[in-house]
């Protein structure tokens, strides 16, 4: 294996350093609403499947330009953004749907989810047992680990917070990366060894699967794939060996920099927040939540993944 290093990244940032900085946040003018209205309409009145909604389905002429330059910065830049104020409160659950995937075809192309193949996923809880083989971490309201999803960027656009709890937390996974090799490179040598990952689509052995945490591409970008809830419930498998104390070291460093305050950005996202995280640079995980005890006021968010 290569020697260990330190690497460059516009995406390597500190929370207390970008907390601040306005250019990751864009807030809808009035204008910007009405356009995606106006898209809105348009694309209803087109009704074609949500795996179809492309910008000409959903024209957004000006607004459009600002969202294609956040996915840039996306991209090739912080590694995030925050949409305010899409105007999500008198639009039906099937019409904040359309407005989500017409929104994210400025940013990157749809990808399908979960078994069911599935455009959008209603991220609230069910009541799911956390501990279930099978259930994900969007079906039920316990706490999140910081971790990054499957495909290049994950869109969640909030339509209605908690009660309490649920804060969105977020950390740079290059500025991790590189505190670790500067501080213990004998456990970042380990994280780019493949892992155990548990897929939990059941208790047979193709719910298991092996991938490094950290990847250098071939353009030389730093690419990480953590999620320390789905590596420890890999253990269930019976073929999947177990942890060895070098690798419970290393996670516990990973977890003890991820949670560090100086490296934490924090959202509390409110209704008509969307939220774009790149998932090769950026880690993500939410605290636990309570819920109105009215269902229609709980905690619901609308999560679609996207390729670029």
């Amino acid at each position: 294996m290569a020697e260990i290093a330190q690497v460059w990244s516009a995406a390597d940032w500190r929370g207390s350093q970008v907390a601040d900085d306005p250019g990751w946040r864009l807030p809808l003018s009035s204008a910007q609403q009405d356009e995606v209205l106006v898209a809105l309409a348009v694309a209803q009145g087109a009704d074609v499947p949500l795996d179809s909604v492309s910008r000409e389905v959903f024209p957004l002429p000006t607004l459009g330009v600002e969202l294609r330059r956040l996915a840039d910065d996306v991209v090739h830049g912080r590694g995030f953004a925050l949409v305010q104020g899409v105007p999500v409160d008198a639009l039906t659950e099937e019409q904040c749907v359309l407005v989500a995937v017409g929104i994210s075809a400025y940013i990157g192309d749809l990808v399908p989810q979960g078994p069911q193949r599935a455009p959008v996923v209603h991220v609230r809880d069910g009541g799911a047992d956390a501990a279930s083989s099978i259930t994900r971490s969007y079906q039920h309201s316990g706490r999140l680990g910081f971790h990054a999803d499957p495909t290049d960027v994950v869109a969640l656009l909030c339509l209605r917070p908690a009660r309490s709890g649920g804060l969105s937390a977020i950390v740079s996974s290059v500025a991790v990366h590189n505190a670790l090799v500067a501080a213990r490179p004998d456990l970042a040598r380990l994280l780019y060894e493949p892992w155990w990952f548990d897929r939990r689509t059941g208790d047979g052995p193709d719910s298991f699967y092996q991938q490094p945490v950290y990847a250098i591409g071939t353009d030389g970008r730093l690419s990480t794939r953590y999620g320390p809830d789905y590596i420890r419930s890999a253990q269930r498998g019976a073929h999947v060996p177990a942890l060895d104390a070098d690798r419970v070291e290393a996670m516990e460093a990973l977890d003890r920099l991820n949670h560090a305050p100086d490296f934490l950005l924090t959202m509390e996202l409110r209704p008509g927040d969307l939220q774009l995280l790149n998932n090769r640079v950026i880690l993500h995980s939410r605290t636990a939540y309570e819920d109105h005890p009215e269902p229609e006021r709980r905690r619901h968010l609308l999560r679609l993944w996207l390729d670029m």
